[in-house]
């Protein structure tokens, strides 16, 4: 699939069993890069695997890489911008969906700069449960450590000017559709 900037897609996001976890229905292209696309949505409807459904609060900008074992989304929130890191494959695109998998660890980064990783107990209980190879378990917990180190790094994607410029991106395809 050719994607172009204003592309509408949704996401899919599947657990190691192949089972479908959560889904987005609306993930809009605001920039491709050669390793990354950065998407954008704002309250839109999340469906979880067993049915129950919900809304997003705010506005978010995601970034999902091609080559690296997590994704960020930036929520622009009332007192800040929060980043919510997903340590997951890489993404593919495939009918107009956006889908990765996901491997519980996540990183939670506070509009103060600290940040914890969250759901260890969470992934230890899946690694077991779902027989993850310990090659496997290696890529998560290497993809962990990059993660952190990317964000000491001063990336731009953890910048606000970047994301709320982003934001208005998103608005102005939101306002020509």
């Amino acid at each position: 699939m050719k994607l172009e900037k204003g592309d509408k897609l949704q996401i899919q996001c599947y657990k190691h069993n192949g089972k479908i976890h959560r889904s987005w229905d609306e993930a809009v292209v605001l920039d491709i890069k050669k390793d990354y696309i950065v998407f954008g949505n704002s309250k839109t409807n999340v469906i979880e695997s067993e049915g129950s459904y919900w809304r997003t609060k705010e506005p978010a900008i995601m970034y999902f890489f091609k080559d690296r074992w997590y994704n960020i989304i930036a929520q622009l929130k009332k007192d800040g911008i929060y980043y919510y890191c997903n340590i997951a494959s890489p993404f593919v695109i495939e009918q107009n969906t956006i889908k990765y998998i996901d491997y519980d660890l996540d990183l939670r980064i506070f509009p103060n700069g600290s940040y914890k990783i969250l759901d260890r107990l969470e992934y230890k209980y899946h690694k077991r449960i779902m027989k993850y190879s310990k090659e496997l378990d290696i890529v998560i917990n290497n993809a962990l450590s990059e993660l952190i180190e990317f964000y000491k790094s001063n990336n731009l994607i953890f910048n606000s000017d970047i994301n709320n410029k982003y934001y208005k991106t998103y608005l102005d395809y939101k306002e020509t559709k």
